[in-house]
């Protein structure tokens, strides 16, 4: 902990698109890392990615060996059907590394056993809104992962947003609510703008107010504590239009469907990673 505070952290990325940007940004912005003690590998045509990691200050390489063996913390986030590729590239310089893998449907004992044994696993499932630090991410340790390992990992999530270590057996349906949860909500802001739209609302405004709704309700249920039930109940005063709002959601099985949403998410995600 005593290196990341003080800005000694040398970290890689296997991988520099969006999110891994998205972390490096806020890593650096925390003050947990310095743009030059970073190191980025990318694929020879992914010049755009590239350069967004020059701008950083971070070292930029074609070669993922070299990001492993100046890099003490490496990211690991390539697409999935890579990594086994990538991994076998850097396992001879992995040893007393700490990886964190944001790979989706790739297990603790596929990245384990892809490494030397002295190299320490944390697998990762974050989501888009770290590009705006306002991620939910959830890490699960592996065999050889320490607390301080762990402390570390809580400590870079949570400058982009918030984090919690779970079981890896809950990744599957964490994965489907708040990897996934996004493009629900983002449906939800486009159809409540239209409905707006409909309604005499300029389209600009729509949106506005309507993303805006879905934080301030967020933030709400986050800040107070109270159960969201007992927030919607505060606001759908008797005969009112709240109410009416919501009576016409029950009559389409509004819950029912986004509950669904989750659990369809869920099954495709053990689909991917093999469960069945």
């Amino acid at each position: 902990m005593q290196k990341v505070c003080g800005n000694l952290l040398k970290m890689g990325f296997i991988g520099g698109g969006k999110t891994a940007q998205a972390m490096a940004k806020g890593f650096i912005s925390a003050g947990l890392v310095k743009g030059e003690n970073i190191a980025a590998s990318f694929s020879p045509q992914d010049d755009v990615n590239l350069q967004a990691f020059k701008e950083m200050g971070a070292g930029t390489f074609l070669d993922s060996v070299p990001v492993v063996k100046r890099s003490e913390v490496v990211f690991i986030t390539v697409k999935p059907w890579v990594v086994p590729t990538v991994l076998k590239q850097v396992l001879s310089s992995s040893k007393d590394k700490l990886f964190i893998s944001v790979a989706m449907g790739v297990k603790l004992k596929e990245l384990e056993e892809s490494l030397l044994p002295t190299a320490r696993v944390i697998r990762v499932m974050p989501n888009t809104a770290t590009l705006v630090r306002a991620g939910a991410s959830v890490f699960v340790r592996g065999k050889a992962a320490t607390d301080d390992d762990c402390s570390l990992t809580q400590v870079l999530l949570e400058s982009v947003g918030t984090c919690d270590e779970v079981t890896e057996q809950l990744i599957d349906p964490i994965t489907a609510l708040s990897g996934s949860g996004p493009g629900y909500v983002f449906t939800m802001i486009e159809a409540m703008a239209d409905g707006a739209v409909k309604m005499g609302l300029s389209r600009d405004l729509a949106y506005k107010l309507a993303a805006q709704t879905v934080m301030g309700s967020g933030k709400m249920v986050l800040e107070t504590g109270a159960h969201p039930g007992q927030l919607k109940d505060d606001v759908a005063s008797p005969a009112g239009s709240t109410i009416t709002g919501l009576l016409f959601l029950e009559k389409n099985a509004f819950r029912y469907i986004v509950s669904g949403a989750i659990e369809a998410a869920t099954l495709r995600c053990r689909e991917v990673s093999g469960k069945e």
